[in-house]
């Protein structure tokens, strides 16, 4: 199998692609090549070549054609043969000894091919395998006797490699002697005749020699005529070249106007260049007929030195047509930032657009015109060649001196096209703000689809403009700093200080529009342009703003024909005596198209404002701004003194200076006004869109603040001095809730004893055992309750029992109890709200991998250096993503804590419900048990005191059950039931007198109450105070039979509660005004109590 050697790889003999010092060609293209002037080489510069191109060849292994090479770089020392290894070729380690006949490239097979390819194989056989006898420093001698030593560090075993190789090459050497006999034979003829030539020539320059000496001798004789003469034809010379000068000067300004015309301003500057070099030659100086002509080329320097600074401004502004594909207007819904893939398509395009021009730039040669395209439909390479033109007329220090001062005039026209063609594209938005009323909160606090749109497409358009003005100047930097490079112009840091100048207008741009529509100085009032009518008498004469512009020229009538007469003529008159001084981008920039004569309202940039200033716009403006600020990094040029991580730096100082202060003074004054409304702790009317059960319309507000300012927040850095003002309020708004407490729950006039200002219900359910056990027992299961109950019961009747020791302190008064039902209410809508705001406040808890705290101080420096480059998206949050409060672990501490504050305060809420309704039962219960219940007769209607504790309960129920969910609902009523039936048996001992019909009374309370109990705890039983009371009809008999049964285990009372039984059964014989019968009835108490002790105690 041949193997054909690679076109391009190294060969044996050291070159990439060549055989024996040629290319793949063949050896009949050694004599025959040619130069690219079509002549033959010279032999010696082939031999040069070949020497050049590969060092070994023919006679490689001589040293003195190795010494007449240059040195390709670092010799390598060649192995010897005692370290040399053997080489492992990719067919396997074979050598040549074994089977020769399958493979053309090996030595054995090189009579099937070309002397060139056996040359070649051979000489990479002997580079592969005899390596060491190229060496400089072989020793032929030494490696004749290594192939003699049969022993293991001789070659003896490898002499018959040597020797094929040896004949391998005599046959290549030979085959090529066969290949080129014709070419050597065909040289000899070539060389006689190149020897023939050579002999011709030396007779010619002979010839030449002899004529040229005989020429000197004629010359050297002088004739005076002939001097006459040539002065003479010096003189028509002359004459005839300032002829010749006057006709091309004459042909100037046409073909100036032409070329200006054009758009060919280096050829108009070389014209024009020309024409004054000539003009201004000593000879010209003395024709007057050339003093128009002067003039005119004069006024053309100036002139073409303005339409070259007016071309330069309409592509740098993106005045010209030609620059409107280097921008697009804002689509709504179109991907903004550069964190989605494909967002950034138009943006990167521009990029590349820019990098692509600046990666061909190169100002080391002169720019030339190209009359085969339009030189403005590539607005960078435009601005290369103007500048080239001015530069060319000496007038690049003047361009860049104007480009200067022009600058904050022209951006300012930028951003008011901008705000009129948004305006525009927005008329009904406006009309609808400028129509609104609406208070202060909802205008500030309303962030709607329309004022987010147009806000959004005046920035997007605003900074895509800026953008493509940024790359302009880019284009200007660069290739003003290229030219004062070749050129080696004087001060080039003046002529590139344009950028930085730009930098800082833009700084400036942004800012006055942050704080346009961001500030809230005076009233938030919708400052639009329109003028309103003044509220004065019609009668009084009014002062003339004399800052308004009575008319433009812009209002006149352009389709006039007498005017556009005028007009021609007048461009006439100037276009013909100063060719190229008015031009139609000069025309057009004259006349304002800005047809909006409506007055500026006054803001800090001179623009009209499209919506109401406010700090909710921040995430909006944001945004844009950042993503504008983050792709001018990549415009800024490098030498321009800009440093890129401090491009955001006066965001930062806007941020803290004039946005921070801002934000907590709006913050403040919408939390303030939410606090102060009227109706701020009033029920929502709209509560169910919000809540499961009513709540505050204040609490609703104050969450939408609070969520509007962390939706927000989360477009801004996360910055907790933010942070810091929203917990703030978030506090104010919790002391502002306990105030509202503390207004329902206190006391008209403080106790006389220890001054409580608080009422009973609430006072117990600020501290003590009372609110432990509440708190344990909102907390406790079924099992617990139970127990808790019985507990909670024991400690109340213990309080507020007027056998108490501190019955003076503790004793229920009516002015202890909330007796007004919107009280109740009130107290039942705070539970929810707080409940309600905990919930809500809880889910925008989040500790954010990026937040940053402005308010510390650390060196002396605010630790605000990175925040903008830490903003992830800058793309606006919408409405389904989840809104948070972004917090470190700091802020996070204080954070929770207003919320367990929240919790806190909704509890003691409930907490305080919760013993108002027993506090109402006991002090009820207290005044409607009489001393004496000794009647004539059995009456059927219950006593009033009961009818009214009943309306009451039912009252209180309703409020409750209507407000509350029905968990805190069971909270309240669970547990009345043994709380009225523990509290009957012991204000019974208040009672002195009672006969039957007393009993039946009582009975029908009992009866009546446990009724309208079971409506509100349906398991309510008042069994032992009905127990108690049917024992008093039994008598005292059956309560010590019944004592002595069950040794009061099942009677279920006490002693002492059976000792005020047994004496309620004498208590109307012990009243009787015979005194036999007192004596009687004591006796035989007496008698009973003591079975009833003895009774008792043995059990």
């Amino acid at each position: 199998m041949s193997r054909a050697p690679p076109t391009m790889r190294p060969r044996a003999n050291g070159s990439g692609g060549f055989s024996n010092g040629y290319y793949n060609d063949g050896p009949a293209r050694q004599f025959d090549q040619t130069d690219s002037d079509g002549g033959p080489r010279s032999r010696g510069e082939g031999d040069r070549q070949n020497r050049e191109r590969r060092p070994g060849g023919y006679g490689a292994f001589t040293s003195s054609e190795r010494e007449d090479q240059p040195a390709q770089g670092p010799h390598v020392t060649r192995p010897t043969s005692l370290e040399r290894t053997q080489a492992h070729r990719r067919s396997g380690d074979r050598s040549w000894g074994g089977d020769q006949s399958r493979s053309r490239s090996r030595p054995g097979a090189g009579r099937y091919a070309d002397g060139s390819q056996q040359i070649e194989e051979v000489l990479q056989y002997i580079q592969r395998d005899w390596d060491f006898m190229t060496d400089d420093k072989c020793i032929p001698v030494q490696v004749s006797l290594k192939l003699l030593d049969s022993s293991s560090l001789g070659l003896a075993n490898r002499y018959n490699q040597f020797r094929d190789t040896h004949q391998q090459l005599q046959n290549a050497l030979k085959a090529i002697v066969n290949e080129h006999h014709q070419g050597f034979n065909s040289s000899i003829g070539t060389f006689h005749k190149i020897q023939t030539s050579l002999q011709s020539s030396q007779h010619r320059v002979r010839t030449l020699k002899e004529s040229l000496v005989q020429a000197k001798t004629c010359l050297s004789t002088s004739k005076p005529e002939l001097k006459d003469f040539a002065t003479s034809s010096q003189n028509y010379d002359d004459m005839i070249q300032v002829l010749a000068t006057i006709e091309q000067l004459q042909l100037v300004p046409e073909k100036l106007e032409a070329r200006i015309s054009e758009k060919r301003f280096l050829t108009a500057v070389d014209i024009l260049q020309g024409a004054l070099r000539m003009i201004r030659r000593s000879e010209m100086e003395s024709i007057g007929a050339l003093s128009d002509l002067r003039v005119y080329l004069s006024n053309q320097e100036h002139s073409l030195t303005d339409i070259l600074i007016e071309e330069l401004h309409s592509h740098l502004y993106l005045k010209s047509p030609y620059c409107e594909d280097r921008w697009k207007l804002y689509a709504h819904n179109q991907p903004k930032g550069d964190l989605s893939e494909g967002s950034n398509t138009l943006v990167e395009s521009r990029g590349r657009t820019l990098y692509q021009f600046l990666d061909k730039l190169d100002t080391s040669v002169v720019m030339t015109d190209d009359s085969s395209r339009n030189p403005e439909a590539d607005t960078f390479h435009y601005i290369q060649l103007i500048v080239e033109a001015l530069n060319r007329m000496n007038r690049l220090y003047i361009a860049i001196d104007t480009i200067e001062q022009r600058l904050p005039v022209e951006l300012f026209k930028v951003v008011e096209k901008s705000n009129n063609e948004v305006a525009q594209r927005h008329p009904g938005t406006l009309r609808a703000y400028a129509s609104k009323t609406r208070g202060k909160t909802a205008m500030a606090i309303d962030a709607d689809d329309a004022r987010m749109s147009l806000l959004n497409d005046l920035l997007w358009t605003l900074y895509a403009r800026f953008e493509a003005i940024a790359e302009s100047h880019r284009v200007v930097y660069d290739v003003v700093a290229g030219v004062a490079r070749r050129e080696d112009l004087p001060d080039a840091p003046v002529l590139i200080r344009g950028f930085k100048e730009l930098w800082k207008l833009y700084q400036s741009e942004i800012r006055s529009l942050l704080h346009d529509y961001l500030a809230t100085d005076g009233d938030l009032t919708y400052r639009m342009s329109q003028g309103k009518p003044s509220s004065g008498s019609v009668f009084q004469k009014n002062q003339r703003d004399r800052k308004k512009k009575m008319f433009k020229l812009s209002d006149m009538d352009l389709k006039s024909t007498e005017l556009a007469a005028e007009r021609d003529d007048l461009e006439f008159i100037l276009k013909s005596s100063v060719p190229g001084l008015v031009s139609d981008s000069k025309r057009a920039s004259g006349i304002s198209a800005n047809t909006n004569s409506a007055m500026h309202d006054g803001s800090a940039t001179g623009h009209k404002l499209l919506v109401e200033p406010s700090v909710f716009n921040m995430g909006i403006l944001l945004p844009p701004s950042l993503d504008f600020l983050n792709r001018l990094k990549e415009v800024v040029p490098s030498g321009s003194d800009i440093v890129m991580s401090t491009l955001t730096s006066f965001l930062d100082d806007f941020l803290v200076n004039v946005f921070h202060p801002q934000l907590d003074e709006t913050l403040v004054d919408l939390c303030a006004q939410t606090f102060i409304e009227l109706d701020a702790f009033q029920q929502d009317p709209q509560w169910a869109l919000y809540s499961k059960k009513p709540i505050f319309k204040g609490t609703i507000k104050f969450f939408d603040l609070i969520t509007a300012f962390c939706k927000m927040l989360d477009n801004l850095p996360h910055d907790q001095a933010f942070s810091q003002l929203i917990i703030t309020q978030m506090v104010t708004y919790y002391d502002k809730c306990c105030g509202w407490y503390k207004a329902l729950v206190t006391r008209g006039q403080p106790t006389r004893q220890t001054g409580r200002r608080l009422k009973a219900s609430a006072a117990f359910a600020e501290g003590g055992d009372l609110h432990d056990v509440v708190t344990s027992l909102l907390q406790a299961d079924d099992q617990m309750s139970q127990q808790l109950v019985e507990q909670e019961i024991s400690q109340l009747i213990s309080k507020t029992s007027s056998t108490n020791d501190d019955a003076n302190d503790s004793q229920l008064e009516e002015s202890d109890l909330i007796l007004d039902r919107k009280t109740i209410a009130s107290l039942c809508l705070l539970h929810n709200s707080m409940q309600w705001l905990t919930s809500k406040v809880g889910h925008l808890r989040h500790i954010s991998d990026r937040a940053t705290d402005s308010s510390r101080q650390e060196s002396g420096k605010l630790k605000h250096n990175r925040r903008w480059t830490m903003v992830v998206s800058s793309e606006p949050r919408s409405d389904g993503v989840p809104v948070y409060l972004p917090l470190n672990q700091e802020t996070a501490v204080a954070f929770d804590g207003v919320v367990r504050s929240y919790q806190q305060l909704a509890v003691t809420a409930l907490r305080c419900l919760h013993l108002e309704v027993r506090c109402r039962i006991l002090y009820q219960l207290q005044i409607s048990i009489k001393t004496a219940y000794q009647l004539e007769q059995l009456l059927n209607d219950p006593d009033p005191d009961i009818i009214s504790l009943n309306a009451d309960l039912v009252a209180f129920d309703e409020e409750v059950s209507n407000h509350l969910p029905s968990q805190q609902h069971l909270f309240i009523a669970n547990g009345l039931g043994r709380l009225i039936d523990q509290a009957i048996l012991t204000n019974s001992s208040r009672i002195q007198v009672m006969n039957e019909n007393g009993c039946g009374r009582m009975q029908l309370n009992i009866l009546v109450l446990q009724q309208n109990l079971r409506n509100i705890e349906p398991k309510a039983l008042l069994a032992r105070s009905a127990a108690f009371f049917d024992f008093f009809s039994a008598g005292p008999d059956a309560i010590i039979a019944r004592a002595k049964e069950t040794g009061g285990k099942g009677m279920e009372f006490s002693y002492d509660e059976l000792k005020v039984l047994v004496e309620l059964c004498y208590s109307d014989a012990m009243s009787s005004p015979r005194r036999e019968v007192v004596m009687q009835a004591k006796r035989s108490m007496d008698d009973h109590l003591l079975q009833l002790s003895e009774h008792l105690w043995q059990s």
